[in-house]
């Protein structure tokens, strides 16, 4: 298979919601002086929004109440408008996101910038930060002055930011009087985003701060080259014994079945997930918090993954590859495998299409038990806005509701694929396909979708049998969906030492998979965890939890 693009690996990488990665340790900075509560225990709690679908085109596949994605085997064909009068009055607004795509062309030679900008009516100073040096940003920008801040901020959840409640409730808007209860109803877009979201963003000292960015209930997932499984012996309703023979089987030369990337744990959270071990955090029917490393089930997912490394199927450099590498093996086809997130799905089809044929993998079963798949946390990340006077507020969250639009509006094409002729042309089923000019100039390297987004739905352009695929497999597995109990929740302790903490236990799962360190470590690890930070943990988030229920 020919060699991908960096750009169309990074575009890969972030549609996967960036699965894998495992935050750095970053110094707390000092935006607080670690007395603000930012519990929600005993604290008064601003209602969620009011949840109002926005008004669009009616799915081919219908979603569930269990979290079964809505899903489009073709491009709507009438596209209505969601946002009634352009939003913005001439000024300038600084913002600042999250990237995963190379630099965007400057704003006086981009015509998608300039496109987005004529429609929201204002100028936009964007400051686009690359995944790698996403949090040494974040510690300048927290620590930095009020008045450097930037109007409109994106707080990414692929890192842990030390302290970031704090920072958030000290210099961000609070948005409660806009938008809790029915004050969202201004916002239309913001109303579409499912209540599901703004639970999993959180309150803040029981306030809402910030605008989710809306994610489908599956996370991670094991994403398959489905012939060269099929060819191993891969059946429905495999067990993990099953599982371990085909992907044996797969390897040979240079191919291994199964692919990893650095900071992955070789997987873990897919193997784990299939062990129905909890993921992170679970929750007992009185409220008590247990964590995931002390389960059982979630030891012997480490422990059937040093047997699989131990047969040869994990590729050698699991433990060093970048998740970018690891996206090129895959499409070449020297890995069967890796692990990514649900929403890379998009690029996985467009990228493999006439090379392979990609396919989420069902979990297999643990003595007798079907197993699980990781449910993801329906925010990835949110959005919260410079403190400002009430016109400038009304001004900014009127731009991130027209960012918001759903999927079948002129707004959405215009933010996800620019403008027709010039950014896209029609296939044959009506959907944009880029122009070369749209390749190099699109919301992967302008991510206006990772300040505000509407809900997300199941389409692939031109690939109905995809969509449909997908849609299937969903109806089979969310209702196996393991969740963090923790997802929305506060803890001081999380917020200060989290990233650290977490840290040494990836690093112990990583060392006994790769066979430098013995299975018998694992508990002592789990005990220094739990001593050093770990349970106060779990007593701060039943206490929010008991506020939140």
């Amino acid at each position: 298979m020919p060699r991908m693009s960096r750009r169309t690996l990074l575009r890969s990488t972030a549609a996967g919601g960036a699965a894998v990665l495992v935050p750095g340790l970053l110094t707390a900075c000092s935006t607080s002086s670690g007395d603000s509560d930012v519990s929600n225990a005993g604290k008064k709690l601003a209602p969620w929004p009011t949840y109002r679908p926005a008004a669009g085109p009616k799915p081919d596949l219908a979603p569930t109440d269990a979290g079964v994605q809505a899903g489009y085997t073709a491009y709507p064909s009438d596209l209505v408008k969601s946002v009634a009068r352009t939003p913005g009055d001439g000024s300038t607004v600084k913002v600042m996101s999250v990237s995963f795509g190379t630099p965007p062309k400057p704003a006086s030679a981009n015509r998608f910038w300039a496109a987005v900008e004529k429609a929201l009516g204002v100028k936009i100073e964007y400051t686009v930060v690359s995944q790698a040096d996403y949090q040494k940003k974040m510690a300048t920008v927290m620590a930095g002055d009020a008045d450097t801040l930037p109007d409109i901020i994106n707080l990414f959840s692929g890192f842990v930011l030390p302290r970031e409640a704090e920072f958030v409730q000290r210099r961000a808007e609070d948005l409660t009087p806009y938008l809790s209860g029915d004050a969202v109803a201004d916002y239309p877009n913001l109303a579409g985003i499912p209540t599901h979201a703004w639970r999993d963003m959180g309150r803040i000292g029981g306030r809402v701060y910030g605008i989710p960015l809306e994610r489908p209930l599956p996370g991670s997932t094991l994403w398959l080259n489905q012939g060269m499984f099929a060819d191993a012996g891969m059946t429905e309703g495999w067990s993990a014994d099953d599982f371990a023979a085909v992907a044996k089987r797969a390897t040979s030369g240079r191919t291994y079945a199964l692919g990893a990337a650095a900071g992955s744990l070789f997987g873990n959270a897919v193997h784990s997930a299939a062990h129905n071990a909890p993921q992170e955090w679970s929750v007992t029917k009185d409220g008590a918090f247990r964590p995931a490393w002390a389960d059982e089930r979630f030891k012997a997912s480490i422990a059937f993954q040093a047997e699989l490394r131990k047969a040869g199927s994990f590729h050698p450099d699991a433990t060093s590859i970048s998740q970018i590498d690891l996206t090129t093996l895959y499409y070449n086809g020297t890995v069967g495998s890796m692990q990514d997130g649900f929403g890379a799905y998009l690029p996985k089809y467009r990228e493999s299409k006439g090379k392979l044929t990609p396919a989420a993998a069902l979990p297999y079963s643990v003595g007798g038990e079907p197993g699980g798949i990781v449910a993801a946390r329906r925010s990835f990340g949110y959005t919260v806005l410079k403190k400002a006077k009430k016109e400038r507020v009304e001004l900014l969250l009127r731009i991130l509701d027209f960012l918001a639009a759903p999927f079948g509006s002129k707004e959405w094409e215009l933010v996800h694929y620019g403008v027709e002729g010039t950014h896209f042309t029609r296939g044959k089923d009506g959907s944009p396909q880029p122009t070369k000019l749209g390749e190099v100039e699109n919301n992967t390297n302008l991510p206006l979708k990772y300040l505000a987004e509407g809900p997300q739905v199941l389409f692939v352009p031109g690939m109905p049998d995809a969509v449909r695929a997908l849609h299937a497999w969903q109806l089979k597995t969310v209702p196996r969906a393991i969740r963090n109990a923790s997802y929305g929740l506060q803890s001081r302790t999380k917020n200060a030492q989290g990233t650290t903490l977490r840290a040494f236990l990836d690093d112990t799962v990583t060392g006994i998979v790769a066979g430098r360190v013995p299975l018998s470590e694992w508990d002592g690890a789990v005990k220094k965890w739990r001593s050093r930070g770990g349970d106060r943990m779990a007593e701060e988030f039943a206490k929010d939890y008991t506020a939140n229920t």
